[in-house]
This record gives structure tokens, C-alpha cells and sequence, in this order.
């Protein structure tokens, strides 16, 4: 059995079921606030989503049942005095061992060690001093992607836009830059090769060869050899080379699937075709997955954080939704697609996890 966490414009959408026999909502959350993530922390089983409410402001609500009571977390907001407003909180990432990372706008990073239920802002990051020159994305000055180092919870990596890949080796004590062979054509050609305007989409890491990172940048997916010190493009085989999300395959670190959209001017499903792209091969050949899925008048967006997977190999299960409000589902790595669910409010995350139900 899988269950899927589905954020969505107007609640958190618990979806249980299998890519056989199909699925069925069996909870609902928050109903009307927009809940930009949720997940399943896997060292502890205990669910948490991310809510902005347009009253209070983004926090961080946790509970070992998504159908019972939700808790709000402590600690989810900005050095007081201060001119900047938390407008965001983006994405929530568990490192293996017991620190939980989430990410959020303007450029924030926060760290919990109890499991979700507090919080501490990482002041490293937040008293940077290139602070001042970061730059927003069209979304805002997202961190939206943490990626931990397996087995060293001393290493990071993070994503942000529009500033670029940041690494640290320290415990998030210092900070330095992964930007080698990023280009951005919305940049003007004289624009300094050190700079940070750079618009990363979506950053994770193949966990059994954790050198080897993937990202879809805003125009472009790229590969790292070396844990996000340099990048090479590789989505030349692809219709289109922007789009939101990335999966990995954890069992093969050649593999990767992307779901481009048209391009930035108009962020739709080419050519109204719904179709997921497979690499077996690191990016040298991509491959089109998109048997059960809308193949006309579908001009769908998928979001960098409504695509997810579960399992891995063989079992690999993969899903992703659309602010069309429909989930779609694969029980065999992309091969084939069903409908997890459709009608939902606009989606904005899914992620999957494995239950023994």
C-alpha cells in the first residue's frame, strides 16, 4: 500500500491505495488554507505539512495521525526588528539522523531535532553576507531544495531562486557556492560569470552514488559529478528544457525523470501532451513515458514539488499532480499511468510513502 500526502489551494488531501486497485481520499485537512507541502517523516512516521495562512502567516503543523489532531510547531518565524515578512514555507526534508531541514522564502532555512515540533532559524544562512544581493525568482526568494549527504549529516546542499546552489561541509557553520557551468539565457551576455541571479527549479541527489546530483534549472537540466561543485547539461533530448520537478530512481544513479513544460512564457504540458521523460543513462537519451496519461488538449502545470516516487528499481511507484487538480499514478516506473485522483483544488506537493497497510 502507498500513501500520498497531496498540498493543495485548499487543504491537504490524504490519499491511500495502490497503483492496481487504485486509490481513495481517507482524509482531509486544513480545509481552505493553502498547504504548500506535506510529508511522512521516515525516521519517525510522523506527519507534517507546511500551511500559509492568510491570517497568521506560514507555519509548520505536525501529528502521528493525518485524519486526528493536528499541533502547531514553535519557532517558525523571523529575528524580530527586522523589515523582512516570512511569506513562505517551501519544503521540509528529514536527514536521516533525527534533523528535520525546512526551507521557505525570503531564502530561510530551519533546522528541528524533536521531530518537527520546534524549530531554530539557521542564522549562517540568514546573516550571509551576499544576502543583500540576492534576487527573487518569479515565485519569490524560495529555498525550495535541501539536499542531505547520506550517512553525513555534516553535508548539505540547498537550492535556491534566483540565487543558485549553496554547499556546506561544516554543519551549515560556512557556506559556499556550487554554481560551476550554470548559464541562465534570461541573464544579458555581459553578466558576471560569478553571479548568483541563477534560477535553479528543482536539486536531489542519488542516494547510492551521493556525488551525483541532478537539477532542472530555469531553462536546462544539469548534472553534477562532483556533490554540486560543477554542472553539465544534459537535457538536450527532451522537448523542452524547462519545467518544475525531478525524481530519481534511489536503486540506479543513471536514472531520472523530468516533466517539461513549454517554457517559461507559457508553463504548460507541450503541445497539450502529458508525458513524463526517462533517463537511463545519466541524461545522454531521454525517453517519453506517458501511456494512460492525457494525450490532447491537456495543458497541464505541474508544480517542483507534485512529483514524487516510492519504492525503488523494480517497485519503483511514481506520482505526480496538477493544478488542474488531478494525481496521477505509475506502478511500473513510468511505463504505464491511472488517475490517483481527480477534482482536487489546484495541487502544489505530493509525496509518497510506503505503509503496511
Amino acid at each position: 500500500m502507498t500513501e500520498l500526502l497531496v498540498g493543495t489551494k485548499k487543504g491537504l488531501f490524504v490519499l491511500d491505495g495502490a497503483p492496481a486497485d487504485g486509490f481513495e481520499v481517507t482524509a482531509r485537512a486544513f480545509a481552505g488554507e493553502p498547504v504548500e507541502y506535506a510529508m511522512r517523516d521516515p525516521s519517525t512516521g510522523r506527519a507534517l505539512a507546511t500551511v500559509t495562512s492568510p491570517f497568521y502567516g506560514p507555519k509548520i503543523w505536525f501529528t502521528d495521525d493525518p485524519s486526528g489532531d493536528w499541533q502547531q510547531a514553535e519557532g517558525i518565524a523571523l529575528p524580530a526588528g527586522g523589515d523582512a515578512a516570512l511569506e513562505r514555507i517551501w519544503v521540509i526534508v528529514g536527514d536521516g539522523n533525527g534533523t528535520l531541514y525546512a526551507g521557505g522564502d525570503p531564502g530561510v532555512l530551519f533546522s528541528s531535532t524533536d521531530g518537527g515540533a520546534s524549530w531554530e532559524l539557521c542564522r549562517t544562512l540568514w546573516e550571509h553576507p551576499t544576502r543583500p544581493d540576492w534576487q527573487p525568482g518569479g515565485g519569490g526568494l524560495c529555498l525550495h531544495s535541501i539536499v542531505p549527504w547520506p550517512g553525513e549529516p555534516d553535508r548539505l546542499a540547498l537550492g535556491l531562486s534566483a540565487v543558485g546552489v549553496w554547499l556546506t561541509e561544516d554543519g551549515t557553520r560556512t557556506w559556499r557556492h556550487g554554481n560551476g557551468g550554470l548559464s541562465a539565457r534570461y541573464l544579458p551576455d555581459d553578466a558576471p560569470e560569478d553571479t548568483m541571479t541563477l534560477c535553479v527549479h528543482d536539486m536531489v541527489r542519488a542516494p547510492r552514488r551521493p556525488e551525483r546530483m541532478f537539477m532542472q534549472f530555469h531553462g536546462g537540466v544539469f548534472r553534477s559529478d562532483d556533490a554540486g561543485e560543477s554542472w553539465t547539461e544534459v537535457g538536450g533530448g527532451l522537448p523542452s528544457d524547462f519545467g518544475f520537478p525531478l525524481v530519481v530512481d534511489p536503486a540506479d544513479p543513471d536514472s531520472a525523470y523530468v516533466i517539461p513544460l513549454s517554457g517559461d512564457f507559457d508553463r504548460v504540458t507541450p503541445e497539450g501532451r502529458v508525458a513524463v521523460y526517462e533517463t537511463r543513462d545519466a541524461g545522454a537519451t531521454w525517453t517519453a513515458r506517458g501511456n494512460g496519461l492525457p494525450a490532447r488538449d491537456a495543458y497541464l502545470t505541474v508544480l517542483r514539488q507534485a512529483f514524487d516516487r516510492a519504492g525503488e528499481g523494480e517497485t519503483l511507484e511514481l506520482y505526480f499532480g496538477a493544478t488542474s487538480g488531478d494525481v496521477f499514478g505509475s506502478g511500473d516506473a513510468g511505463a504505464s499511468w491511472h488517475t490517483a485522483a481527480a477534482h482536487l483544488p489546484p495541487v502544489y506537493s505530493v509525496r509518497a510513502s510506503e505503509t503496511t497497510g
